[in-house]
């Protein structure tokens, strides 16, 4: 395909004009995420940071730790309640029932917690004891997440997990008796020597637990992975993977599971409220080892959004926070304007419904005018799809995302904003 002649670059001043001429911003809603850093085994597939436990886990200590680092973000929320809670990790189920208790206590000490708020566990079936999600639910847990995988034996042995098919099965039970019917099911495709028939043979696995949400998505072989360093044998090729996908896609869709993101599909009503606020660049206080962060702030000139970040290695993050420097460990760095566009179409052209233009300003400050003849380019491209104000990555967009997305780049000089 040509490629075509980018428009004139925005300078700063254009930039500033295109702000200035939006109605006055509004915070977006505000989330929490908690990450656990610790588990059983480092999986060779991993890239979140997670640390393969020795000796005990500090329970306490590490959710005293946790409070400490929120009551630092008190502010933040700015009025705001926590629409959402999402335990992640690492491996979270790893913490009893009662620690996480109390650090729910200690959440709702120092935050307002909207109605009916999602609060979601990622839990390991090989770290879940018979009967424990009725105590997790009786902490305040409302959703879970588990890490299938693969239901075939020798996949799981592949990818290094330390539960097994009936695990899966078990801890699924133990959900169903506990009244936790809004679960997902995280599974993989795209596996060493996996065929099409294995990859339908997880879904058929999966749809007989009658989750609520199933979270499908492609191993893909991360820098810095034990995978990456050394590939397993018999990784299937492009197309192969694209006939596995297309493949449970249409079987999710005749179960009744409506894909609303690249890799999510839910039951009616089962949408993940945390994944969405992430997907519409909605904010969230990250707290834990390595967690991230992201803030909104009202100022004079219209948003200021910035980033954190954590120390990743656990045991400095408890000596941080334990020795009273606490905000030494905590990085903070404001987003560029000139990044705003790219930070926000990464997320929200992940979504089947895509956003609308008066979104955009909303979350970004900007006018819509600074990726509107960009977007039209690309429905020109069949790249993008458009009803109204309401955008969306077509069929054929989806397909090539990241390419769609690298038109967006600041550096690429193809968005007309740097």
């Amino acid at each position: 395909m040509q490629k075509e002649t980018p428009p004139p670059a925005l300078q700063p001043p254009q930039i500033a004009a295109q702000l200035m001429a939006q109605p006055t911003p509004r915070l977006p809603p505000l989330s929490l995420y908690v990450h656990f850093p610790w588990c059983v085994r480092k999986c060779p597939y991993c890239d979140f940071n997670s640390h393969t436990l020795h000796g005990a886990l500090p329970e306490g200590h590490y959710v005293e730790a946790l409070l400490r680092d929120l009551a630092l973000q008190a502010e933040a929320a700015q009025g705001r309640e926590l629409h959402s809670i999402f335990l992640g990790g690492g491996t979270p189920s790893l913490f009893s029932p009662a620690a996480l208790a109390g650090l729910l206590r200690g959440v709702r000490a120092l935050f307002e917690l909207a109605a009916g708020v999602e609060v979601t566990l990622e839990a390991n079936p090989g770290t879940i004891e018979r009967g424990r999600f009725a105590d997790y639910r009786a902490a305040g847990i409302t959703r879970v997440s588990l890490g299938a995988q693969s239901f075939d034996p020798q996949q799981l042995e592949r990818l290094g997990r330390i539960h097994t098919a009936a695990d899966s099965e078990r801890a699924v039970e133990e959900l169903h008796a506990a009244g936790l019917t809004n679960f997902n099911l995280d599974l993989m495709y795209g596996l060493p020597q996996q065929t099409l028939a294995q990859a339908l043979a997880d879904i058929e696995r999966a749809l007989a637990l009658q989750p609520a949400h199933i979270s499908h998505y492609q191993l893909t072989l991360e820098p810095g992975t034990l995978f990456a360093g050394r590939p397993p044998a018999g990784m299937p090729d492009t197309d192969r993977c694209a006939d596995m996908q297309l493949a449970c896609q249409q079987r999710l869709a005749e179960a009744q599971y409506t894909q609303y993101e690249v890799s999510a599909y839910a039951r009616a009503g089962a949408r993940c409220r945390h994944n969405l606020n992430y997907w519409r660049f909605g904010d969230y206080l990250g707290i834990g080892a390595g967690a991230h962060g992201k803030c909104t702030r009202l100022g004079h000139g219209g948003l200021a959004i910035e980033r954190s970040v954590r120390l990743r290695e656990p045991r400095r993050y408890l000596a941080c926070l334990e020795d009273g420097a606490a905000a030494a460990g905590i990085e903070w760095g404001a987003v560029a304007m000139s990044e705003l566009p790219f930070e926000y179409l990464l997320n929200a052209l992940r979504l089947n419904d895509g956003f609308e233009e008066q979104e955009f300003e909303q979350r970004t400050g900007l006018a819509f005018g600074v990726v509107g003849g960009e977007l039209a380019r690309a429905q020109q491209r069949g790249l993008m799809e458009r009803s109204g104000t309401r955008w969306r990555a077509s069929t054929r967009g989806f397909n090539f995302l990241n390419d769609l997305l690298a038109e967006f780049l600041p550096s690429s000089g193809a968005g007309g904003w740097v």
